[in-house]
């Protein structure tokens, strides 16, 4: 060995031994996880966070990735905001994270975007959403509005002759823009104005009593009525007891809720609330082999055999699974090699189908609809007799209808199919 080559190898142990942690830097594939674990919306997306955790795991013990092993960085955002967008500078700039899993509110989604594309991160987000978006920078792994939302309404319509709707959310831009869809949608099948109640609570809203009577009295016009509920976070606890309190059951004004699942529902007297409804992709009520793994898998994992799954888990279980498909296909964490890599790949889901992932940015899901049952668990009343292709930009809107989001051909998310022009981020 030369001396030259003697004294490089000296300097190069002598640096490692020095700073440890960069060496050890370049042996992992940093994980970012954003999901809030304190204020509103910790009741829904501290479970996120865990799932993550399961999920880095298991690839873990599987030898990693690309030969790495990957390591989870963790930030609370703190169902705040702006917040959100502070912390996922920090993971893209400062942690230097290949892929983030996170957020649940639509807010927290819109204030975190800029971020990502400007330093042109990856943003894997894993729940149902108004739709009139898709970032080239964002996988939605959650349902659009037409796996949803329409679906919900469609069989509320059919199934149980709802002529009267109420239309509550939390006020924020999904539960808004969902409801400026269905309200549409709703006119559209010949639904008169007056038979469509719309109103908004803000977030952690806890006086219900007079909301409540509200709809209860909206209910009474001789004509079938169901309220379609985008509440979200905890202020489903005192909205669900309120109309237990004023024993509205699901006979009398059937609810379907879309941000309500297994575990908001896990720490409900849920009696009052059987027969109620909630429209999902996934329920872990299902009997699908593959479910019942991820549910022992979870429970071994999180130590707590009564812990739920739920509709979001299975969003990130799709997503994290396309992206570690991805990252093998492209042989790279890239962020620009990956995104090439990820249109048309296919992974399982848990109910015993397949998730592929759109040119969108969507995949493609079934649609359940689940009554409540007395334990807090759902029964499956109605489903897609397969799965739908998310739809980024609903038909049902004006200036929507021909907008089309394709990142493979089109190289766009907002290509308008009559100006023949893309008026947002593309390609370069």
């Amino acid at each position: 060995m030369s001396s030259t080559l003697r004294f490089l190898t000296m300097w190069l142990l002598a640096a490692a031994l020095a700073c440890p942690g960069a060496a050890l830097a370049q042996d992992t594939i940093k994980v970012g996880v954003l999901h809030s674990l304190s204020g509103t919306m910790a009741i829904s997306e501290t479970t996120l966070k865990d799932t993550i955790l399961m999920l880095v795991d298991q690839q873990n013990k599987k030898g990693g990735l690309l030969g790495k092993k990957l390591e989870a960085v963790v930030v609370d955002p703190a169902s705040n905001w702006p917040l959100f967008a502070e912390k996922a500078r920090q993971l893209l700039e400062k942690d230097k994270v290949a892929v983030v899993f996170g957020c649940w509110t639509s807010v927290s989604r819109k204030s975190v975007l800029p971020v990502f594309e400007k330093d042109n991160g990856l943003l894997f987000y894993p729940v149902q959403y108004e739709g009139e978006e898709s970032s080239k920078n964002v996988i939605y792994t959650g349902a659009a509005p037409n796996q949803q939302a329409i679906p919900a309404v469609d069989y509320l319509m059919k199934d149980v002759a709802v002529k009267r709707w109420v239309l509550e959310g939390t006020d924020y831009v999904y539960p808004r823009t969902t409801n400026k869809i269905l309200e549409a949608y709703l006119k559209a099948k010949g639904v008169k104005a007056e038979d469509i109640s719309i109103n908004y609570t803000p977030f952690g809203y806890a006086d219900w009593q007079a909301r409540v009577a509200a709809i209860k009295k909206f209910g009474s016009a001789g004509k079938k009525t169901a309220v379609v509920s985008t509440i979200n976070g905890d202020a489903n606890v005192p909205f669900y007891k309120e109309l237990g309190n004023q024993r509205i059951s699901a006979e009398d004004i059937p609810v379907v809720a879309f941000s309500v699942g297994e575990e908001e529902l896990s720490g409900l007297d849920t009696k009052p609330l059987v027969g109620h409804l909630a429209a999902w992709n996934y329920f872990m009520s299902d009997k699908a082999p593959a479910n019942k793994v991820f549910i022992d898998q979870w429970h071994a994992y999180i130590k707590k055999p009564k812990r739920t799954t739920n509709d979001p888990m299975e969003a990130h279980y799709i997503g994290f699974n396309l992206w570690v498909k991805a990252v093998e296909k492209a042989h790279s964490t890239d962020v620009e090699k990956v995104l090439a890599a990820l249109p048309g790949l296919e992974v399982p889901n848990l109910t015993g189908g397949v998730a592929k992932l759109l040119p969108n940015h969507h995949v493609t899901k079934p649609v359940y609809i689940g009554e409540v049952r007395a334990d807090g668990q759902f029964d499956v009343v109605w489903k897609t007799s397969g799965t739908v292709p998310g739809d980024a930009w609903s038909d049902y809107l004006p200036g929507s209808k021909e907008i089309e989001a394709d990142w493979v051909t089109l190289k766009c998310g907002n290509y308008n199919t009559k100006t023949k022009m893309c008026s947002g981020q593309s390609y370069k």
